[in-house]
């Protein structure tokens, strides 16, 4: 009784620490296109600027892969103002830290200072947006960091090419089936012309959102705003293309050799809906369901009792048009990537062919609510999620409406959609062995 007594409390505890968390934020546009958020928190003396833009891997052209992920870099190299080299330092010296990734979807720049620094972080994302400098010297010694970026994380690397074996084979049309690293040899080939038609079509603010989170004064950050990011010059409408994939209907089997590794691994894939869609929570409900933590239902099956699993993960990548599915496991020694398999299909028959139980549902509302509140602890974390459902999901109070979403969502749908996307005919089925010798 006393346990029963201490998790209600546990419980109601975590419920009202969720529902009391309510993010209040300004949203506004300059006359050059640029979306303004602002999220006031004087709570501790911090606060982080960023800038996202609307462009992605999946904006390049099939020939010249690569390229978003390589204005993550480069902009970096300095602006007219801005010594080469210079950026980081600047950033350093100041008590800041920056940073800045690229996804297929868009690309994002951002510093947290101590709130003294606001007027440094603006200035130094305005300069970013209105006059890098992109020249040879700069596309030269980025293209060398590129590379050994590319030979660490993916080329020399065991398991490096998961993800661009699993994207080439979901997708046909989609630029989605190349993966953000992009080809060395595309950057090799590319006209320094060619970088600097990228930057002007796309690192314009009518493509781009701001957001400021923390400690600021709302007056004076929207005159700095005004002062260092109105001026900048509208850019040319930016169109998106559409991509239509045919459904997959019938399992697909790939064999892939990596020679950077000893034990095969299995990849089931599958082709799901845009992260925008009801389903693609679900999708990630069924994901936590499966194999979040030990007392998830494929690691006690595949580590825990039948003993034929190393690590077994089921993983949701979901991006603006479309998403990826993929549960990855790697046998023991001894057993088969065929005895995984039957496994897996084993345990996604049953969800979509049985409830969870009333228990793994609250559990796993549990785990949810515990997320959403992690993802807003701190500064960073509330301007990433801001910008984020402002560019891709066109609704900024996301950051408060999605844990009721996940909270809306019922066991009949959580199996509905297993069985809508993780059918055993919408397959791709990758046998992921060691090179042979």
């Amino acid at each position: 009784m006393k346990k029963t007594i201490i998790a209600l409390s546990l419980f109601f505890a975590t419920a009202a620490t969720v529902s009391a968390q309510h993010i209040e934020f300004e949203e506004y546009d300059l006359d050059n296109g640029l979306h303004v958020i602002l999220q006031q928190d004087n709570s501790a003396p911090v606060v982080t600027t960023g800038v996202m833009y609307h462009v992605g891997s999946k904006d390049e052209n099939p020939d010249r892969t690569g390229f978003a992920h390589f204005f993550e870099h480069l902009l970096f190299e300095g602006t007219e103002n801005i010594g080469r080299g210079e950026w980081f330092k600047m950033v350093s010296a100041n008590g800041g830290q920056n940073n800045a990734n690229t996804s297929a979807d868009r690309t994002y720049y951002y510093e947290t200072f101590p709130s003294n620094n606001l007027q440094l972080a603006l200035w130094m994302e305005s300069e970013r947006m209105l006059h890098p400098v992109i020249n040879q010297i700069g596309v030269d010694t980025q293209n060398e960091v590129v590379k050994e970026e590319k030979r660490l994380s993916y080329d020399n690397r065991p398991y490096g090419q998961l993800l661009k074996v699993v994207s080439e084979n979901l997708f046909e049309k989609h630029p989605y089936r190349w993966t953000t690293i992009g080809s060395m040899e595309h950057l090799d080939a590319a006209t320094l012309e060619e970088f600097q038609q990228f930057f002007k079509k796309y690192y314009v603010p009518n493509n781009a959102v701001l957001v400021v989170a923390g400690d600021f004064d709302k007056a004076q950050a929207k005159k700095w705003i005004n002062d260092y990011f109105a001026s900048i010059p509208k850019g040319a409408p930016v169109v998106k293309s559409k991509y239509t994939e045919t459904p997959i209907t019938k399992t697909k089997e790939v064999t892939f050799e990596d020679a950077n590794i000893q034990l095969p691994a299995l990849l089931a894939s599958y082709r799901t809906p845009s992260m925008k869609e009801r389903d693609a929570y679900v999708l990630d409900m069924i994901s936590t369901i499966l194999s979040n933590g030990k007392s998830s239902r494929l690691y006690q099956r595949m580590v825990d009792r039948e003993k034929i699993a190393l690590e077994v993960a089921a993983i949701p990548i979901s991006f603006e048009d479309y998403g990826m599915y993929i549960v990855l496991a790697i046998p023991m020694q001894g057993k088969t990537t065929k005895d995984l398999l039957v496994s897996i299909d084993d345990e996604i028959n049953r969800m979509q062919t049985e409830l969870i139980s009333e228990e793994e549902y609250t559990k796993l509302q549990n785990k949810l609510e515990n997320r959403f509140v992690n993802e807003n602890a701190n500064t960073e974390g509330v301007a990433h999620n801001l910008v984020t459902y402002s560019l891709l999901y066109k609704d900024v109070n996301l950051i408060n409406k999605k844990i009721d979403i996940y909270r809306s969502i019922t066991r009949e749908e959580i199996r509905d959609v297993a069985k809508k996307y993780l059918g055993k005919n919408q397959q791709v089925i990758i046998d992921y062995v060691p090179a042979s010798k």
